[in-house]
């Protein structure tokens, strides 16, 4: 005999139509935003911590980006792989005009000018310290000062045709002055992705191992995010807003999945996440493994972040995920 209930949630989950019209978050190629990792000599060089992710070179960028695109993905985003012998104190490599970024950039743009660029602002992979700031004699990260040497970097990028700059770096006030430098140069319609809630977190080892970027002394943790604090990305917040931001970055996004709501909730400015390499390796290692179904895993995980409120995710995922949400069954 039937329950008697007011209610039967089940109803609406009988059928893959009757799913798909009630789906709350919806998960698409063009939601996915796909980092490369490039270097100057030509061919790929795999990364042993991130199974199936590779340093490219120029033919192979190339390569990489028309797959891309034909899967439905219109937005890159770019890290050089720098040699140490042009790191230097001053990472002065990072404002070179024909370093590999804007050579790239100018490649790609060449080629697809409806590509959507993006450039990650700081200082890291050109520092022969691997701080993403200029550090002083006694290991102090210079806000100031790197904020002057920020603006230099985002202008060269932008000159060299990128669409979006995104200051990784953590600095106070480098959102207003990148945006005011852009400004007066001319650059009105580049637009700043701001990593607004970036936290010093465990999960870069693979990222800093597929750049060599890591820290020579020291660590991140005077100004990245506490892992500890969530209020706190609200003020970061409130201040990439009024400095002109135009979209702002929770990362990681998997271990920060409250964040990402906050941040949500709080602003009418698109907001991104970025999946992150030990996020990636760990999906990565563990389907390897087989504790896990790699594509329902990995859908699901990128459905999460979503569902949090990302408009838009950053993922070494970015391929196959486009690929198998052509294929997804309802």
């Amino acid at each position: 005999m039937p329950l008697d209930l007011p209610s039967r949630p089940r109803r609406n989950r009988k059928s893959a139509a009757v799913r798909a019209f009630v789906r709350e978050a919806d998960l698409a190629p063009s939601r996915l935003v796909l980092p490369l990792f490039i270097r100057e000599e030509e061919g790929t060089q795999a990364i042993a911590t991130m199974p199936g992710v590779s340093r490219l070179g120029p033919d192979a960028v190339e390569a990489e980006v028309e797959g891309a695109l034909a899967e439905g993905i219109t937005t890159v985003i770019l890290f050089p792989l720098v040699p140490e012998a042009r790191k230097t104190k001053r990472a002065e490599e990072a404002l070179d005009p024909d370093g590999l970024v804007p050579r790239t950039i100018r490649r790609l743009k060449g080629r697809w000018p409806d590509l959507v660029i993006c450039t990650d602002v700081a200082l890291d992979p050109y520092s022969s310290d691997g701080h993403d700031g200029l550090v002083d004699a006694d290991g102090r990260i210079l806000n100031d000062e790197t904020v002057e040497v920020l603006c230099d970097q985002a202008l060269m990028q932008a000159e060299a045709g990128a669409d979006i700059v995104a200051p990784s770096d953590m600095m106070d006030g480098r959102i207003g002055a990148i945006r005011d430098a852009l400004d007066a140069a001319g650059h009105t319609g580049v637009s700043i992705l701001a990593y607004t809630a970036k936290y010093a977190s465990a999960f870069y080892g693979p990222f800093r191992d597929a750049l060599d970027s890591a820290p020579r002394a020291g660590d991140k943790k005077t100004y990245q995010m506490d892992p500890a604090n969530a209020r706190e990305a609200l003020r970061e917040l409130g201040l990439d807003e009024a400095e002109g931001a135009d979209l702002v970055m929770v990362k990681p996004a998997g271990p920060y999945l409250d964040v990402i709501r906050l941040v949500r909730e709080a602003t009418a400015l698109p907001v991104a996440a970025y999946q992150v390499s030990g996020e990636y390796a760990m999906l990565r290692f563990a389907a390897q493994h087989g504790a896990l179904d790699e594509r329902r895993a990995v859908l699901e995980a990128l459905l999460g972040i979503r569902r949090a409120g990302a408009d838009m995710i950053l993922t070494y995922y970015a391929r196959a995920a486009a690929r198998w949400l052509t294929e997804r069954p309802a």
